[in-house]
């Protein structure tokens, strides 16, 4: 008996802690992960194929429209809401004919938040060891 009240015991602590958000959830980002300086190589009149080396096989066709190709990603950041991606290309005679969707964020604070996350500098922020020399001398 003493066994079973002690595992019950455990099991309604982990139960709880789990309900107070203190266990570790991490980023999940699934999907394509595509880069901004590549996307913005894509130009209108490229083949299939020079886009498939650049960005790689498209992840998500439709048997029905071989002329467009989808990229999606989602990210759900520590077990909040999940965020969807989508960079859509359309072909019209085997040639690139237009770029649409909502694949990088539009807010700079955003991603900058994000890039100091993993240690990012940016060429207009200094370290803080260059700010003491600037300062002293």
């Amino acid at each position: 008996m003493r066994c079973f009240t002690r595992s019950l015991t455990v099991a309604g602590l982990a139960f709880a802690l789990a309900g107070c958000g203190v266990i570790y959830r991490p980023d999940v980002q699934q999907g394509s992960l595509l880069s901004k300086p590549i996307v913005d190589q894509l130009k209108p009149g490229m083949s299939k194929r020079q886009v498939s080396l650049l960005l790689g096989t498209p992840p998500i066709t439709s048997p029905f429209d071989t002329d467009r190709w989808d990229y999606v990603s989602s990210i759900q950041r520590r077990g909040g809401k999940m965020a969807t991606k989508n960079l859509s290309l359309t072909f019209e005679n085997d040639a690139l004919a237009r770029i649409e969707g909502d694949y990088f964020p539009e807010d700079p604070a955003q991603l900058i938040k994000d890039a100091k996350k993993y240690r990012v500098q940016f060429p207009d922020e200094k370290r803080p060891d260059e700010k003491k020399q600037g300062r002293g001398g």
